[in-house]
């Protein structure tokens, strides 16, 4: 099952986002937050995006308040730190919980994934990444500490754009 079936979710500007939209790319999917000791990630994630962009592959951003309350914004106070500060041109979704009773569906179908160290169930902390491939399946996922440009991230990416 693609993960993005039965996970409408709409864009961080408004109207639907269509997660089916990306079948057929490699798309790196993100929990993110502005107000976060790790939010210096951004850089390294619009690097990957503008890298990979012409060979089928997306981050996705699905910004997130759960944590400590590190993302209290609206979409457009997001979208206005996100554009002036790192430059983001990646697509961003509405903000969503993804964890507890009202976790959207796109992560009810991600977090059954286990990382390298066999975590899997709830998102640990923001910036939280799973890449997807083109068939919408979870090829790999990521603790909230490994850096974009990690060695086994950009691996993973380069082992799964599309062909």
């Amino acid at each position: 099952m693609s993960v993005y079936e039965n996970a409408e979710i709409g864009a961080l500007q408004g109207g639907p986002a269509d997660p089916g939209q990306y079948l057929g790319k490699a798309v790196l999917i993100v929990n993110v937050a502005s107000k976060c000791g790790l939010t210096p990630q951004y850089a390294g994630l619009e690097r990957l995006h503008e890298q990979y962009a012409d060979r089928g592959f997306t981050v996705l951003g699905v910004p997130c308040n759960q944590f400590m309350g590190q993302e209290p914004g609206t979409s457009q106070e997001i979208a206005e730190f996100c554009s002036a500060t790192y430059g983001v041109t990646f697509p961003m979704t509405e903000k969503v919980d993804v964890n507890g009773e009202d976790r959207h569906p796109l992560y009810k179908n991600l977090v059954g994934t286990a990382d390298a160290e066999g975590h899997t169930g709830d998102i640990r902390w923001n910036f939280e990444k799973f890449l997807i491939g083109a068939d919408g399946d979870v090829v790999a996922r990521f603790g909230p500490k490994t850096e974009p440009d990690a060695p086994e991230v950009v691996a993973a990416i380069e082992a799964n754009l599309p062909k």
